[in-house]
C-alpha cells in the first residue's frame, strides 16, 4: 500500500530537524575547541612575557635589584640620610691591581684580584670598606639560579636595602656585550640609576648575560681566581629557601673576613 503524502512530510520534516541538530552541535564543539587553543595560546603568551619581564626586571631594579632582584629589587635604595655623604677619593685604590681573599662562613677562601685601573672608583670603596671592617660578618641574601647565577652579598641591612652612607658612580668597566664570565666580582645597583652604588656587590658564579639598562651594565672591579667551585658546592648547591629560583640562600653564607694588600 502506498504511504501518505503527509506522512513522508512527517518523516522528512523529522530528518531536517536532526540533520539541524547534528550541525549545531558540531558547530557549538567546534567553536568551543577554538575559544579554548586560543585561550591557551594566550595564556602560553602571557606566562612567557611574564618570565622574561620578570628576569628583565631582576637586573633592571638592579643584581640592586643585584642593590640585585630577596625583593625584587635587592639594590641599595638611596635615602636622606646618604645625601651630602662622599665616597673615598678614587687615589685610594692607587690605580694598581689589589689582590686578597673573601673568606665566607669560616671555611671557604674566595681568592680574589681587584682591578684599580678599570674601575678606580668602586675598587677605592670597596678597599676602605674593606679596611674599615665594613663587610666583616654580613650576609650574603640573594641567590639567584635560573638564567642569571649569582650571589649577592655585603649589605649591612641583609635584605638588599642597605649601604654605606654614600653612593657614588658612575659606571666603570661593564662588559659591552653584557655577558659576565663566571668568577666576575661586580657592583649592584639600583635600576636605571649608574650613582646608586654603595657596598653591595655580587659574585658571578656560572656565566651570566645581564641585560643592560637605560643607565648601562654594572661595574666589574675585580674578579675571583680562586675558591669558586668550593662556594658552589657550599652554599650555591644548597639553592635558594623554598625552592624558588631567586632569593635568600637556602644555605645562610656569611663573609667572615676580607684581607686585600
Amino acid at each position: 500500500m502506498a504511504r501518505s503524502s503527509s506522512t513522508s512530510e512527517r518523516e522528512a520534516r523529522e530528518r531536517l530537524r536532526r540533520y539541524q541538530a547534528r550541525q549545531t552541535l558540531h558547530e557549538s564543539r567546534t567553536a568551543r575547541r577554538v575559544r579554548d587553543n586560543v585561550g591557551a595560546v594566550i595564556a602560553l603568551v602571557v606566562v612567557a612575557a611574564v618570565a622574561t619581564i620578570a628576569q628583565i626586571a631582576y637586573f633592571s631594579a638592579g643584581p640592586g635589584a643585584p642593590e640585585p632582584v630577596a625583593s625584587a629589587s635587592p639594590s641599595p635604595s638611596a635615602s636622606a640620610d646618604t645625601e651630602g655623604a662622599q665616597p673615598p677619593s678614587t687615589e685610594v685604590s692607587e690605580f694598581r691591581e689589589w689582590s686578597g681573599t673573601m673568606t665566607i662562613n669560616e671555611s671557604i677562601p674566595l681568592e680574589l684580584t681587584l682591578d684599580g685601573m678599570a674601575a678606580p672608583q668602586a675598587v677605592a670603596s670597596f678597599v676602605q670598606l674593606t679596611q674599615d671592617g665594613f663587610y666583616d660578618g654580613l650576609t650574603c641574601h640573594r641567590l639567584t639560579t635560573d638564567g642569571i647565577f649569582v650571589l649577592q652579598c655585603g649589605d649591612p641591612a641583609g635584605d638588599g636595602t642597605g649601604g654605606p652612607d654614600y653612593r657614588y658612580g658612575p659606571i666603570e668597566n661593564a662588559p659591552a656585550d653584557d655577558v659576565y664570565p663566571a668568577g666576575t666580582l661586580a657592583m649592584a645597583r639600583q635600576g636605571g640609576d649608574g650613582s646608586s652604588m654603595g657596598s653591595q656587590f655580587f659574585i658571578v658564579y656560572e656565566e651570566s648575560t645581564i641585560p643592560s639598562d637605560a643607565a648601562g651594565g654594572y661595574t666589574v672591579l675585580g674578579e675571583i681566581i680562586g675558591g669558586l667551585d668550593a662556594l658552589v658546592e657550599g652554599v650555591v648547591s644548597g639553592g635558594v629557601e623554598g625552592g624558588a629560583a631567586d632569593g635568600p640562600p637556602a644555605t645562610p653564607a656569611t663573609i667572615t673576613s676580607i684581607t686585600i694588600e
